[in-house]
C-alpha cells in the first residue's frame, strides 16, 4: 500500500511542477486587479471544486483578501443578491463546461463582475467567457481510472494558495494582521491578549523572609503554582521555586540551618500587566522559566502571576 502511496505523491508532484511550467503574465494580472478592486472576491464552483473553492475562500479572507464562497446552484436560486457590481467572481472547472456554473455567468456579465476562471481547458466555454484565465490543466490524475478529480484539484487548490500568498506580500500583510482574523486561535491570542487578561491574582502565595523552612513547605504546597513569593503584593524581594527548594535541600541536607534567605531567587522578573501574552512566553522561553510576575517593575509590586509548563 506504501507504494501506491508514493505513487499518487509522484504524480501530483508531477501535476504541480507541470502546471507551475504553464503560469504566464495571467497570473500577474489577476493579483493586479484584485489588488486594484474594491470588492469582494467571490469563489464559486461545485463538487470536488466547490470543495476546493470554499478552502480557497477561507485562506483569502484569513489573509487580507476579504472572499467568501458562492455556490452556483444557490446563486441561480436567489444567492446571486450577495454579489455586488464591484465584486469579483472565481469560477472553478476543471472541465470549463459545469453547468451548474456556465449558468451564472449571464448574471455576472449582466451585472459587470469580472469574471477569472479557473479551468484545465482554455477552449473551454468558462474560459472564453472570464475576463482573466488560470490555466491548471494536469498531465493525468492520480485516480487509476482517470475518474475521480485529484491532480486536477490540488492543482485548483495551489493555485488558489498561490494567489493568497501573492496577493500577501503584495500588501505587506503580517503577524499582526493575521491575528486579528484568528483570535480565537494561538497566535492571536500570542498577539491580541495581554498577560493582565489571563493573570492569576486570587489567593497569590506570599511568605515573610522569617518564615521558619516549614512554613515555606506549606504556603508552596497550598499555592499550588510551583513557588512562593517573598514580601507581600506591595513589594517583594525575591521568590523561591520548587526548583530552587530541591537544589538546596541537595546541598544543606539539614533544613534546621536553612533561611529563606538561602534559598530564594532574588530579583525575579516581573513585567508589566499590558505586555502581550508572545511577549511573555518568549521571555519564559529564553530565560528557561515557566512562571512571571505580573506588575510594576520599577516598584517590585505585585498583581499576579502569569505560567506556561512548557518551555
Amino acid at each position: 500500500m506504501k507504494d501506491i502511496a508514493r505513487r499518487v505523491f509522484d504524480i501530483e508532484i508531477e501535476a504541480l511542477q507541470h502546471v507551475a511550467g504553464l503560469l504566464d503574465d495571467s497570473f500577474d494580472e489577476v493579483v493586479d486587479v484584485i489588488l486594484k478592486s474594491t470588492g469582494k472576491l467571490i469563489i464559486s464552483g461545485i463538487g470536488k471544486s466547490g470543495l476546493i473553492g470554499k478552502k480557497i475562500a477561507a485562506t483569502l479572507s484569513s489573509t487580507g483578501t476579504p472572499s467568501f464562497f458562492l455556490h452556483p446552484g444557490e446563486a441561480f436560486h436567489g444567492d446571486l443578491g450577495m454579489v455586488g457590481r464591484d465584486d469579483l467572481v472565481v469560477l472553478i472547472s476543471y472541465s470549463g463546461e459545469t453547468d451548474e456554473v456556465l449558468k451564472v455567468i449571464p448574471f455576472l456579465k449582466w451585472n459587470n463582475n469580472t469574471i477569472i476562471a479557473i479551468t484545465g481547458n482554455k477552449e473551454s466555454t468558462i474560459a472564453k467567457n472570464s475576463s482573466y484565465h488560470l490555466y491548471v490543466k494536469v498531465p493525468r490524475e492520480a485516480c487509476p481510472l482517470e475518474l475521480a478529480p485529484t491532480s486536477s484539484t490540488t492543482a485548483a487548490l495551489v493555485m488558489g494558495d498561490a494567489l493568497a500568498i501573492a496577493l500577501m506580500e503584495a500588501r505587506k500583510f503580517q503577524h499582526h494582521d493575521f491575528a486579528r482574523f484568528h483570535p480565537g486561535g494561538s497566535l492571536g491570542r500570542k498577539l491580541l491578549v495581554k498577560v493582565k487578561d489571563l493573570m492569576r491574582t486570587d489567593k497569590l502565595p506570599f511568605i515573610n523572609e522569617d518564615a521558619s523552612f516549614m512554613d515555606l513547605l506549606l504556603k508552596m504546597s497550598e499555592g499550588r503554582l510551583g513557588m512562593v513569593m517573598v514580601g507581600d503584593a506591595s513589594y517583594i524581594k525575591g521568590i523561591v521555586t520548587d526548583g530552587d527548594l530541591r537544589r538546596a535541600l541537595l546541598q544543606h541536607p539539614d533544613t534546621s540551618t536553612l533561611t529563606i534567605s538561602d534559598i530564594m531567587t532574588f530579583s525575579p522578573i516581573i513585567i508589566d500587566g499590558d505586555e502581550f501574552v508572545g511577549r511573555a512566553e518568549q521571555i519564559m522561553i529564553e530565560k528557561k522559566i515557566t512562571t512571571l510576575l505580573i506588575g510594576s517593575p520599577q516598584n517590585k509590586s505585585i498583581a499576579g502571576i502569569y505560567q506556561i509548563y512548557t518551555i
